[in-house]
């Protein structure tokens, strides 16, 4: 039960054949790139430069070839992605599918509550992105004063903005 448990949470992999490599080719991506990049993302765009410094040095660098499954829907959600390089195709059903290129991200909500994948992700190409595992997410929440606030500033505007009735 302790192996489910810690599966769960993160603190093993439960896929590690998942084609996911530390970045070790080409350019770094430095800690001061990583927080001009997810600045952009919506649900860290309210964090101080504090903040951002913080989840950035919880994040990781990880290259992975084309034709790699990045997330499979259904599977537990323990990890958010942002594109610095490549791009990836969204399957969210036989007839509905999208391509995401660099600045682009998926798994946000599963920072948050871990729940199963709503879409398949698959590299199209050679990709690097910067990973946040729920985990270390979970304790950055705890340790760093404002984050949760902020988050649920970002959380509420959003539920607004989709329950708000369409203009025009």
């Amino acid at each position: 039960m302790e192996l489910i448990s810690r599966m769960m949470d993160g603190s093993i992999s439960y896929d590690p054949g998942a084609g996911l490599e530390p970045s070790s080719s080409g350019p770094g991506v430095s800690q001061d790139d990583r927080m001009d990049r997810l600045e952009k993302v919506p649900l860290f765009s309210d964090c101080s430069r504090r903040q951002l410094r913080a989840i950035a040095k919880i994040s990781d660098v990880f290259d992975a070839p084309p034709g790699t499954l990045l997330t499979k829907a259904g599977d537990p959600g323990n990890e958010f992605f942002l594109i610095v390089d490549g791009s990836a195709r969204v399957e969210v059903s036989a007839r509905k599918s999208s391509r995401l290129r660099p600045g682009d991200f998926f798994g946000e909500m599963s920072l948050l509550d871990g729940e199963p994948r709503s879409a398949t992700v698959v590299a199209d190409t050679p990709i690097r992105l910067i990973v946040i595992n729920r985990r270390n997410f979970a304790k950055l929440l705890t340790d760093v004063p404002g984050m949760m606030q902020n988050l649920l500033v970002v959380l509420s505007r959003r539920v607004r903005q989709a329950e708000r009735p369409p203009t025009g």
